[in-house]
């Protein structure tokens, strides 16, 4: 006889995303994840495996549903500057009000944590950081044809620093930092490349 689960493993996962992003990984154990399901471990550990294995796997899913469609968005918005600005606006209203306030950013929560030095977590947040620069990137080649940039900004330098930033909005507001705050500084920085959206 297949072994029947009596659970949605789809709607489970979420749950831990959920439980990991809040808490942390190191701050949560099995037992956590067991009373915040209400699944058995038996039942965890055959779908999912150990507690690293359920970790990773939470980390997958936030990168495939919160961060890659909003990558997708700045990269294939023909707006240059505005859209980055927009971004970041996106960004801090997430941060900093709303369901998921104060939680920051599951993977820039990894970035700040022990589990960084895992092999495959590191992976998954160099694969994170690459496709937030590259899309950054892509929008900075768009306002450049625009002639929207100043004379002499590279695309490239600047997608470092504007990927940087956004990995700083994420850890301030975590910290508790104000949204007019970090809005201010994303200002600064767009003022600097020659935009004059604000946030």
């Amino acid at each position: 006889m297949p072994d029947i689960k009596h659970f949605d493993p789809d709607a489970t996962l979420e749950t831990v995303v959920r439980l990991f992003w809040r808490q942390g990984v190191s701050a949560t154990g099995i037992q956590d994840v067991v009373t915040t399901t209400g699944l058995n471990r038996s039942s965890l550990y055959a779908t999912f495996g150990g507690k690293q294995e359920l970790y990773l796997a939470a980390l997958h899913r936030y990168m495939e549903q919160r961060s890659q469609p909003m990558f997708r968005r700045l990269a294939e918005d023909g707006r240059g500057l505005p859209a980055i600005s927009e971004f970041f606006a996106g960004l801090i209203e997430a941060r900093c009000s709303g369901e998921y306030a104060r939680w920051g950013c599951m993977v820039s929560n990894a970035h700040a944590g022990g589990e960084n030095r895992d092999p495959e977590v590191r992976a998954i947040l160099d694969r994170h950081h690459q496709e937030l620069r590259d899309a950054m990137q892509a929008a900075l080649v768009t306002a450049e044809a625009q002639g929207q940039l100043s004379p002499g900004c590279d695309p490239g330098a600047w997608a470092d620093l504007l990927a940087l930033l956004a990995y700083g909005v994420n850890l301030r507001s975590r910290a508790g930092a104000d949204a007019r705050e970090l809005g201010r500084t994303v200002t600064a920085a767009l003022a600097s490349l020659g935009g004059r959206a604000t946030p």
